[in-house]
């Protein structure tokens, strides 16, 4: 093996730490870089869908778009699945919340100043 490879080689996974931050090696729980530079996600374009692919026929109600960061949209999750009385959660810049609240959640991402608009049937 060449330096050139051993040197493009990076920790991803420890089993004593979990996920380990691939800019500063540190365990992502405790990562301070992450936390210095968060990225905002979304295209500022906020539809609200209803899916239900992969979840064996139970509807969730999707978020997409919003441009926040993933603190933002954690805070922000937890405030819908209280005003929906369901369980939810934030995966890859999008909002879930189980069953179908898209109504409710439009309205409430208006409230906030969000041009939210209904997406799908």
């Amino acid at each position: 093996m060449n330096s050139d490879s051993s040197s493009k080689r990076r920790i991803v996974y420890s089993s004593e730490a979990g996920r380990l931050c691939p800019d500063c090696g540190q365990p992502v729980a405790g990562c301070t870089c992450r936390q210095t530079k968060q990225v905002v996600t979304g295209s500022g374009v906020v539809r609200v869908g209803r899916e239900t692919k992969g979840r064996k026929g139970a509807g969730v109600t999707v978020i997409t778009g919003l441009p926040l960061t993933p603190d933002a949209l954690r805070d922000l999750a937890r405030q819908f699945k209280k005003k929906c009385g369901s369980g939810g959660t934030v995966r890859d810049g999008v909002i879930e919340i189980q069953g179908d609240h898209r109504d409710l959640l439009v309205a409430e991402l208006q409230k906030l100043g969000y041009a939210a608009r209904r997406s799908g049937g």
